[in-house]
């Protein structure tokens, strides 16, 4: 009988940390808000909330006009491919930022966490930048670390009738 007790009152201590995990996931998810975008940290801090909400058009809104800008379903296609996952992994800490004299460019500071992917993965902490710039009175981001951005969006696009240039040494 005493055994009995013993196990039910295991049994129960797993239930009560199984509910508790749901009700943080839960409220964790539903914490995601969007804030002023007046700032550099708060457009940042919005195009992270919109692809962790997977609002794609609103995070397109804050891109910058750069020479690679992806049109809307470009910038869609990592996320929805492979970096959705990845960005689900990753928390991010916006630590400070830094306007240039002028007015016309920022950069976020942030900390990007890692997280780990199975039980001897802790994962790691990533000190990283998002570039912004102004345009017309408006902060958009220009560049910014990855899964939140994409590498391809910084390489040059070659036209259909062009050859890419050789690697060099090669």
């Amino acid at each position: 009988m005493r055994q009995d007790r013993f196990l039910i009152g295991i049994l129960a201590g797993i239930g009560v940390l199984v509910v508790l995990s749901l009700a943080i996931y839960f409220v964790r998810r539903g914490g995601l808000t969007y804030g002023a975008e007046d700032s550099p940290e708060g457009v940042v801090h919005n195009y992270v909330v919109a692809l962790q909400r997977r609002d794609y058009e609103r995070a397109y809104t804050y891109l910058a006009n750069f020479t690679n800008k992806p049109d809307l379903p470009r910038f869609r296609q990592p996320f929805a491919n492979y970096q959705d996952r990845d960005i689900s992994l990753t928390g991010i800490e916006l630590t400070s930022s830094s306007i240039a004299a002028d007015g016309q460019s920022a950069l976020v500071y942030l900390v990007l966490l890692h997280g780990g992917s199975g039980p001897f993965n802790q994962g790691y902490r990533e000190n990283n930048t998002a570039d912004l710039v102004n345009e017309n009175g408006a902060w958009k981001i220009q560049s910014m670390a990855y899964p939140f951005w994409s590498y391809e969006w910084s390489q040059p696009s070659v036209a259909p009738d062009q050859k890419p240039l050789p690697a060099p040494g090669g």
